[in-house]
């Protein structure tokens, strides 16, 4: 069954849920919007339009004065009072592998630790007893595949793309859907569901991370079936306008099936958006990508809000690193994780704010040099978890949410 790889099956209260003035307090969401490839930040939330590293484009006023951001989202522009930039993203790892590690756990690869994503960190702390999966990744393959030291139960739950490679179709709205959510023969898949419990009753069952991840998937395949669930996925449920106005290609239609999956409680919803590896041809790739993220981000926000779910929602807009000030022979930008910027929106973030200034070539940072380690630990103050709270590791070592080094933006909060 395509896609079915994680998410927990256990009932067990959430970590926020604790009874507060006037009842219980509602865990919030996490819509990550996943800029594959190491987005050009310089053109899209730090433009330098009077050095020669800025480009062709042109930055335009937003509702917040003193904001600027590129032309090519100027939906997002109109509506800056719901966000707000860090301009002062400074990593050290340029590889997209380690660097995806890092941006995606807050933690550099190393050892035999297992590091999980914040997905699984997230619904590990929040995860609701539904049939619906706690963390979701849409568009293509997630890069941290499993849970981590958590287990294979919060691992990604992963719906793809009909149109990955073709972000623009022709035509029409792409499917995005979950695959074989409906058995052939109830009655055939029940006879097989009691020979395996029949056969499990007199086996004694191995115990390995392999037996436990087919086990995991096998119950959350099963449960997903339920049509409730299967639902939350059914996008032909909305409104024709109201799919058209996210934008037909897959990364729109996933921020409408992100909505969906929060306003129902899920945990945590990656939405992607692949093609930001611009060595060549960047500023042509990136007004393309630009107006797809313009489009389908601005309607997520306006939907959220319209809706009230934003004040419970997180929206993280990033990738795992910027890209060279410096203009290549190919008209391309190379990875550059030194000053790049990135774009938060929701929950217990103040909209508006711009956080740290880089220079005006873009090469170096003049104020508020900001780690994925405060990054996190913003993330996770912002949805009300404590950065210090502690999971056990698989080598037996306890390790907090967020590196322990990580300080909190305060400003944004």
């Amino acid at each position: 069954m395509m896609g079915a790889c994680g998410w927990c099956t256990n009932s067990w209260l959430p970590a926020l849920a604790d009874v507060a003035a006037g009842g219980q307090r509602k865990p919030k969401s996490v819509i990550l919007i996943w800029l594959n490839g190491g987005p050009a930040t310089i053109d899209l939330w730090d433009l330098k339009p009077d050095h020669q590293n800025g480009g062709p484009f042109r930055e335009i006023a937003t509702s917040v004065s003193g904001m600027k951001i590129s032309e090519h989202l100027p939906t997002l522009a109109t509506m800056a009072a719901d966000f707000s930039i860090i301009r002062s993203m400074a990593t050290r790892e340029g590889d997209h592998a380690r660097a995806r590690v890092l941006s995606l756990t807050g933690y550099t690869p190393q050892g035999a630790i297992n590091f999980p994503a914040i997905g699984s960190l997230v619904a590990h702390q929040f995860n609701v007893a539904d049939d619906i999966p706690s963390y979701v990744h849409i568009g293509g393959r997630p890069t941290v595949t499993g849970g981590g030291f958590l287990g294979p139960q919060y691992a990604p739950f992963v719906v793809g793309g009909a149109d990955r490679r073709n972000a623009n179709p022709p035509a029409g709205n792409v499917t995005l859907k979950v695959e074989d959510l409906t058995p052939d023969s109830t009655s055939v898949l029940a006879q097989r569901l009691q020979l395996q419990a029949d056969l499990q009753a007199v086996t004694a069952r191995p115990t390995s991370q392999v037996v436990d991840a087919l086990e995991s998937a096998r119950e959350r395949a099963l449960r997903l079936m339920n049509p409730k669930a299967a639902a939350a996925f059914n996008l032909d449920e909305e409104d024709k306008s109201v799919r058209d106005s996210y934008g037909a290609g897959s990364f729109g239609q996933g921020c409408l099936m992100a909505r969906r999956l929060v306003e129902r409680g899920v945990s945590f919803v990656e939405v992607a958006l692949d093609g930001w590896d611009t060595h060549a041809n960047n500023f042509e790739r990136v007004k393309d990508l630009s107006q797809q993220l313009d489009r389908g981000a601005a309607t997520l926000l306006k939907e959220l809000r319209e809706r009230g779910l934003l004040q419970d929602t997180l929206i993280v807009c990033q990738g795992e690193f910027g890209r060279t000030p410096r203009i290549n022979g190919q008209a391309g930008r190379d990875h550059w994780p030194s000053t790049w910027a990135m774009m938060l929106a929701g929950a217990g973030i103040r909209g508006g704010q711009v956080v740290g200034k880089t220079s005006a070539d873009g090469v170096s940072l003049e104020s508020k040099p900001t780690h994925t380690a405060d990054l996190m630990a913003t993330i996770f103050r912002s949805i009300g978890l404590d950065p210090r709270k502690q999971n056990m590791s698989n080598v037996g070592r306890p390790i907090r949410l967020a590196d322990p080094s990580g300080e909190v933006v305060e400003e944004l909060l």
